[in-house]
């Protein structure tokens, strides 16, 4: 069949529009997790292009719901983001494993979120991006502070401070020696973990110099002195440590809580071989490193750290050794109506003199 000069455009420009869409990775990620450098590496190596669009774990399902799984190859959202998500709004597909270069990943990380990302059989997340929350400490005021609950000790009455969310019922709970996400199943078990918590933290009230809600404020409290120890992010911790070698991030001895930001598959993407590409050439070693050195955050690759500044890895290795990551509790999926009980409880905490 001969074809005119208008329709041999129109087949030309729809061939190049199909090479396009396979062959363009569009990721759906967190600022620092997709730095340029990597980006330029990966689009050498594998003739892949990748366009990024920067979010927040609120802003992708979002954008995920509005399309039913459309518009974007990858995305990253919290491992507590995918179970729930998948099972209300279909808008992931699963994880073909026999395409991942498991030995990359940290094998506890893999396990953790393979367990917090299975639906109905199907494994829909992988592990890339980790950070915790735990202890920020003066150690030359408060060497004695290494578990939440230490936060109430009478040694350091009126210098230390937390914020009023979920972490800090959690933490408390795990030094309690309670265990709350064990209990998410059972909302009488979990409501009688929070009865106990929110008793202590009452109690605890008279030791709090504040409440705190942003970072920059938490780490102004710890730098000026006010505050000898805190509940804080891990990073928080290490950038405070670049300045003043007495406070650092402690990762308290019932365990720091523990989040990963994940690789997960949209139902409608059309470029899965970039996509599963991407997740192997960024779990490589030396390319980790780079998305640390980027994101301050370690990834899930196996020794990710390996080209990390020196100086971040020191911070890093001071705060967790081996049993520390292992006892990280990490955060899994949200039961419904668990949040109201939590928001009573400490509006409760909140409100009590």
């Amino acid at each position: 069949m001969k074809l005119g000069l208008a329709s041999t455009t129109v087949m030309i420009a729809a061939l190049s529009a199909t090479t396009l869409s396979a062959d363009t990775l569009r990721l759906l990620t967190w600022g620092g997790y997709a730095p340029e450098d990597v980006i330029a590496m990966f689009e050498a190596e594998t003739g892949h292009t990748v366009e990024v669009t920067t979010s927040n774990n609120e802003e992708m399902i979002a954008k995920l719901r509005a399309t039913n799984g459309g518009g974007f190859d990858l995305a990253q959202p919290s491992q507590d983001r995918i179970a729930g998500a998948q099972e209300e709004f279909g808008i992931y597909k699963p994880i073909d494993m026999s395409r991942i270069d498991a030995a990359q990943f940290i094998p506890s990380m893999l396990a953790a979120t393979a367990a917090n990302s299975t639906y109905e059989g199907e494994v829909y997340g992988l592990p890339h991006v980790w950070g915790t929350s735990g202890l920020v400490v003066n150690t030359a005021e408060a060497p004695q502070v290494t578990d939440y609950t230490d936060l109430c000790d009478d040694s350091v009455a009126g210098s230390v401070s937390y914020r009023l969310k979920r972490p800090t019922l959690i933490g408390f709970g795990y030094s309690m020696g309670l265990d709350p996400f064990a209990a998410y199943a059972d909302i009488d078990a979990y409501q009688a973990i929070l009865d106990e918590v929110e008793a202590a933290l009452i109690a605890c009230k008279p030791n709090v110099k504040t409440y705190w809600d942003g970072g920059d404020e938490i780490k102004n409290l710890l730098r000026s002195g006010e505050v000898v120890a805190a509940m804080a992010w891990d990073t928080g911790g290490w950038q405070l440590n670049a300045d003043n070698a007495d406070i650092t991030f402690v990762a308290p001895e019932a365990g720091a809580l523990g989040w990963i930001d994940t690789f997960v598959l949209p139902a409608r993407g059309r470029a899965d071989d970039a996509a599963y590409d991407w997740i192997n050439f960024v779990m490589r070693p030396e390319i980790a490193s780079m998305i640390t050195n980027a994101a301050g955050n370690f990834t899930a690759a196996v020794n990710g750290d390996v080209d990390v500044s020196a100086d971040l890895k020191a911070r890093y290795q001071a705060s967790f050794d081996q049993a520390a990551i292992d006892n990280i509790k990490w955060y899994p999926p949200v039961p419904a109506g668990l949040e109201a009980l939590e928001g009573a409880a400490l509006d409760r905490i909140n409100a009590s003199n």
